[in-house]
């Protein structure tokens, strides 16, 4: 192969390159992206099943009272981490507040890693669904619960088990697909024992 030849070849191949070089990286922002758009995450939870960690929470800026294990134990709940700046957790929390309505299913509320006046100011403007709510300032309630990133929300059975969870955002499909079927479902089994 002679000299022009061989250039030639060369400054296609690097030419070739550097196109396929924004492609690939257009392709993982791509599935990147969808990742975040489409619901949630099957990742393992070693609680599945297992009692909810022993914590105690001050209240959030501005509400009376905070957070604890007991106020889990007795009834079926659902658990919501949410923090001020996570935008999937505005997203969600009209449906919070539509459920809160319904007085289905007692929702609390754990404010994760928040600035106090922030989520104050949060719960001010889009409402406050949560029979209770703590404030996790250190994320330490959160490393507790295996809480690998804003929102997750736990179903949590009337011995205080935790029964499922959901990370990322609760959609309406997700709550009438996956959560409530389960409440329901954990509410009769706790209404069927002996004493209940």
């Amino acid at each position: 192969m002679d000299a022009d030849n061989q250039e030639g070849v060369e400054k296609r191949s690097r030419f070739s390159a550097l196109m396929l070089a924004p492609l690939a990286a257009f392709g993982l922002f791509f599935l990147f992206g969808w990742g975040l758009i489409s619901g949630s995450y099957d990742l393992p939870s070693v609680l599945v099943g297992k009692p909810v960690p022993e914590f105690s929470l001050p209240a959030v800026q501005g509400r009376e009272s905070g957070l604890e294990t007991s106020d889990l134990m007795g009834k079926v709940s659902l658990v919501n981490f949410f923090a001020s700046w996570c935008v999937p957790c505005r997203a969600e929390h009209p449906l919070f507040m539509a459920l809160s309505k319904t007085g289905e299913v007692p929702l609390y509320g754990i404010n994760y890693k928040d600035k106090p006046d922030q989520a104050e100011a949060w719960l001010a403007e889009l409402g406050d669904p949560y029979t209770k709510l703590g404030a996790d300032l250190a994320g330490r309630a959160g490393i507790e619960w295996g809480v690998y990133g804003v929102p997750e929300t736990y179903v949590i059975a009337a011995d205080g088990t935790i029964a499922y969870r959901q990370v990322g955002q609760i959609t309406g499909q997700i709550l009438q697909e996956k959560l409530l079927p389960l409440v329901r479902k954990l509410q009769a089994q706790a209404s069927a024992e002996p004493g209940a």
